[in-house]
């Protein structure tokens, strides 16, 4: 319709109504009661009120106009009333139908109490191609939000449209749409905005919906698993209880009873009942159960009350240690007086009329234990050594390998918050071990390391204090375990990478390694029956000669420790093995010193002295020989020295060798030294302000470092300078100071261990080190001629040979 027409006004409060809308609308309200009268009034044949029947053909029609805070909008939507009746309240109420969109215009007047306007009709923009596909994406997604709420009625009709307006105008019936988005959907009448604007609403709304129903079915059928994981506990717990019914036991997770019937300290008790409160009050659901019911486990698998009785036999348990080493003397009688101790004190409460129970009572609240250091090269027997302690002893033994380890929970255990979190590893050990006096051993505590995460090094500090350790708190039990009666041994190789307040708190024993004799017992009393076992031959079937073992010690092996030993003797055992696979030789079989070459190959460590004069080092002028301590054990040290030519220019001194800053001060030193005492010494050291002096220590792939090179350097330096060679057979070692003295230093048992490998028969040392010789062998001393001196000149006069070649010559 394009002409004007006068329609009562139907005003709408908060709402907007579409052409293609069929809306109801109540007539208690007098607004709307008005304009339905009237708009009956003007059309002819129309049933007036209270009827229920259909319109005539002359149908009502009022003009529906949306009123937003009180004030008429400036469109609206002509509508015909469809039919007038009573619903099922009671109340009369009317359904009209949108038509199409008609814009206010100006009052007049008309029959009845309603409010009549001028309604100018509103026209359309003409749809094109794409107004035409807009509209038919936006019925897809019309009949796409239909299907997803299930209004099928409503279906067939929107299928049937065809007109571009009409379907822009469904988006009227949106329940996703406000007034104001409605009225705007109203007021435009460019058709293909409009479907612009209701299509995107309209995908915006669709895929909310599709979220809102993925997450609907997650939530529903994680409620149905929930509630089916919670009927089959509930039906799985009756079961149990049935079954614990019939016959008689106790259920394995009543953690009470488990807890009152242990034999718990009464501080362990009162946490542990504790938990077990908060266990009951916990849902099944709650993870925090399953940490609880872990540390309950824990704590009951933790032999509070079981200790071990220590033997007393003292005798006997020397020869415990005897069998199982030889030598180390100093461990063996540490332990042995450890034991002696424990005797004393447990005589001593019997003899008090003390309870038969309380015989291993405790002194100040700590009981007996001890920390020892075992600080040796590799292979001299630490870790075995600890079995055998525990063996002695009577007690359970456990290694706890420190290696590599970096994070202080390790030590002290993590907090029960974490996820995954476990005990240190010294409540574990003790778990392990199943008594609170154990042997523990900890292996390797020099090659612990740091990050971010702490230092567990700091940790091992209570752990390893006698006076801090019997109220030891682990992280994930958070209470408190006494470990003063738990037996520690530490093994290191190097004690510089131990800090300093760790190393105090142990009584440090040091194994410096097996003198040629006792690597010969070891070898046929320890090694050989074992590597026997290994290869597949019995008992007497290959022996090896004193002799043989000794030459292997000497020759094929130099080290402090007997694993190379061990590896050569398993070496010649598998050879013999293979000719006797090919019926070469016959069982048994002697292996003796010169059988050796054809087992084994041509010996690799000669002593130097054995060479011939003209090839030994120490055959030139300028090479001195020194002994050192490395993590290995002890070793022989060459220092060798020469002079640059005046004519090359070169002046200064010149370092070689990976040397030390320590290392470089004593070459700087000992080149100080003789300037300064030139004359005195009979060298020429005026020429050394035009001549370059270089020292050089092999093996240059080697880091070297440490102060006891400096009677070494000097006297390969005074060698070099008055052309007389050093003896081939002597060793040194000592620190050297600017005035001449000759100052102590460390590890002499090891580096006179060294030197008699080396087949070196003289030793000089600092005298101040003179009081270190009784800890070294009498076998090895009687087999060498230890010098101690106290300054450089005795050093020179004993070590240089006399004087046969000049300066020039020797240069």
């Amino acid at each position: 319709m394009t002409q004007t027409q006068l329609l009562p006004v139907l005003p709408l409060d908060d709402d907007v109504v579409l052409p293609g809308m069929v809306v109801p609308f109540d007539l208690a309200e007098r607004d709307t009661r008005d304009a339905v009268e009237s708009a009956q009034a003007k059309a002819p044949g129309v049933a007036s009120l209270p009827g229920i029947r259909s319109a005539g053909a002359g149908k009502a029609e009022v003009l529906i106009v949306p009123r937003i805070d009180g004030e008429l909008a400036e469109v609206g939507t002509v509508a015909t009333v469809e039919r007038i009746g009573r619903v099922p309240g009671g109340s009369s109420a009317a359904l009209v139908r949108g038509t199409r969109r008609a814009l206010v215009g100006s009052p007049a007047d008309g029959p009845g109490e309603a409010r009549w306007v001028h309604a100018d009709p509103a026209v359309e923009l003409p749809a094109d191609e794409r107004t035409r596909e807009l509209a038919a994406e936006f019925k897809s997604v019309v009949i796409s939000l239909l299907q997803q709420r299930g209004v099928w009625q409503m279906l067939d009709a929107v299928q049937q449209l065809d007109d571009p307006s009409a379907i822009a105008d469904l988006a009227g019936n949106a329940p996703y749409l406000g007034t104001e988005q409605k009225l705007e959907l109203l007021r435009t009448l460019d058709i293909t905005a409009r479907l612009e604007t209701a299509l995107e609403t309209g995908r915006a709304y669709l895929a909310e919906l599709k979220v809102n129903d993925t997450i609907r079915k997650d939530v529903e059928q994680d409620m149905e698993k929930q509630q089916k994981e919670f009927l089959l506990r509930r039906q799985l717990e009756a079961i149990r209880k049935e079954l614990g019914e019939l016959d008689g036991s106790v259920k394995d997770d009543d953690y009470r009873a488990r807890v009152e019937s242990a034999d718990l300290p009464e501080h362990v008790r009162k946490a542990a009942l504790a938990e077990v409160d908060k266990l009951e009050r916990t849902s099944d659901q709650s993870p925090e159960g399953g940490w609880i019911r872990t540390w309950l486990d824990t704590v009951l698998d933790i032999p509070w009350q079981v200790r071990t009785t220590d033997v007393h036999d003292i005798a006997g348990a020397r020869e415990v240690l005897d069998a199982d080493h030889a030598g180390l003397d100093d461990v063996k009688e540490r332990i042995i007086e450890y034991l002696a101790v424990r005797q004393r004190r447990a005589e001593a409460l019997l003899t008090a009329e003390a309870p038969s129970g309380t015989a291993e009572s405790t002194v100040g609240g700590r009981h007996g234990g001890a920390v020892l250091a075992l600080a040796g090269p590799p292979g001299v027997g630490k870790t075995s050594l600890g079995e055998s302690i525990a063996k002695a002893m009577g007690r359970k033994f456990v290694r706890v390998a420190l290696g590599g380890i970096r994070d202080e929970a390790e030590i002290r255990g993590h907090r029960r918050t974490y996820v995954g979190a476990l005990p240190g590893r010294i409540v574990r050990a003790i778990k392990e071990a199943g008594s609170m006096n154990p042997v523990v051993l900890l292996d390797e505590v020099d090659k612990v390391g740091a990050d971010y995460r702490g230092d567990p090094t700091a940790a091992l500090l209570e752990v390893l204090d006698p006076e801090q350790n019997h109220t030891f708190r682990d992280h994930y039990l958070e209470v408190e375990l006494d470990l003063s009666d738990v037996v520690f041994l530490a093994t290191a190789n190097a004690l510089e990478t131990i800090p300093g307040p760790l190393l105090d708190r142990m009584e440090l024993v040091t194994l410096d390694g097996y003198t040629e004799h006792e690597k010969v017992t070891i070898g046929r009393d320890h090694l050989l029956p074992r590597e026997l076992e290994r290869a597949g031959l019995a008992e007497g079937d290959v022996t090896f000669t004193d002799a043989a073992l000794s030459r292997i010690a000497a020759e094929y092996t130099r080290e402090a420790g007997v694993r190379n030993l061990n590896r050569a003797i398993a070496k010649v055992l598998r050879k013999v093995a293979t000719k006797v696979a090919l019926e070469e030789v016959t069982l048994p079989l002697t292996v003796g010193e010169p059988e050796l070459e054809g087992y084994l190959g041509r010996p690799r460590h000669v002593p130097e002295s054995s060479l011939p004069a003209g090839e030994q080092r120490t055959a030139t002028p300028g090479v001195a020989t020194g002994l050192a301590v490395t993590g290995a054990g002890g070793d022989v040290l060459y220092v060798e020295a020469s002079l640059a030519d005046a004519e090359t220019g070169g002046t200064g001194l010149t370092l070689t060798g990976q040397l030390g800053d320590v290392m470089k001060e004593s070459a700087q030193i000992a080149l100080s030294y003789l300037r300064s005492r030139g004359a005195e010494l009979e060298l020429p050291v005026g020429d050394l302000k035009e001549r370059g002096v270089h020292v050089h220590v092999p093996a240059g792939a080697v880091p070297k470092d440490g102060p006891s090179a400096g009677v070494t350097m000097t006297t390969a330096l005074a060698s070099l300078l008055s052309g007389r060679l050093v003896r081939a057979d002597v060793a040194m070692t000592g620190e050297v100071s600017l005035t001449g003295r000759v100052l102590p230093i460390g590890g002499v048992k090891q580096k006179l261990l060294a030197a008699h490998r080396a087949g070196l028969r003289t030793v000089i040392i600092p005298q101040r080190n003179e009081p270190d010789l009784d800890d070294v062998p009498e076998e090895i001393l009687a087999q060498l001629d230890v010098h101690p001196v106290s300054s450089v000149r005795e050093v020179l006069a004993m070590a240089l040979e006399p004087a046969s070649t000049p300066l020039a010559h020797a240069a």
